[in-house]
C-alpha cells in the first residue's frame, strides 16, 4: 500500500498574475511546475502549513483565502492529497530557496508550463473562474 502524503499549495495572486514555481532538478518530479507549498505537519491546519511553507520556501508572508481545489493523485512514490488555496502576498518578494525558477503568469498562460499532475485540476478550475483579487 502506498504512503498518503498530505500537502498544500498556494495560488498566490498579485497584480492579476499567479506565482508558478519550478521544482528543483534533484527533487521528485524534477523541473515540473507547481504551486509553491509543502507537507502538512502533525498538529497543523492546512492554512497554518501553507503560511509556514511559503515563509520557508519563498521568504514571503501570505494571507490565505478560500480553497481552490482538492486533488488526490497517485504517483509512484505515494498518493498525494493536494489542497490549493488562493493567497494574497502581504510582504516580501518571492525568492528561490528550493525551486529552480519562478514565473508570474496570467491565468491564460498557465497551460504553457509542464505542471506536476496533481496541480492540473486546480489550473483547470483557475481558467474557468475569475481571480478573487
Amino acid at each position: 500500500m502506498k504512503k498518503n502524503i498530505y500537502v498544500v499549495g498556494a495560488v498566490i495572486v498579485h497584480k492579476g498574475r499567479i506565482l508558478c514555481a519550478q521544482r528543483g532538478e534533484r527533487q521528485s518530479l524534477a523541473l515540473k511546475w507547481e504551486f509553491p507549498g509543502g507537507k502538512i505537519e502533525s498538529g497543523e491546519t492546512p492554512q497554518e502549513a501553507l503560511k509556514r511553507e511559503i515563509l520557508e520556501e519563498m521568504n514571503c508572508t501570505v494571507e490565505i483565502g478560500r480553497q481552490v481545489e482538492h486533488t488526490v493523485y497517485e504517483y509512484e512514490f505515494g498518493v498525494v492529497h493536494l489542497t490549493t488555496f488562493y493567497c494574497k502576498l502581504l510582504s516580501g518578494v518571492p525568492s528561490l530557496t528550493e525551486h529552480a525558477n519562478i514565473e508570474w503568469l496570467h491565468v491564460t498562460e498557465l497551460n504553457s508550463l509542464d505542471w506536476a499532475p496533481a496541480d492540473i485540476p486546480a489550473i483547470h478550475k483557475l481558467m474557468n473562474q475569475p481571480l478573487p483579487f
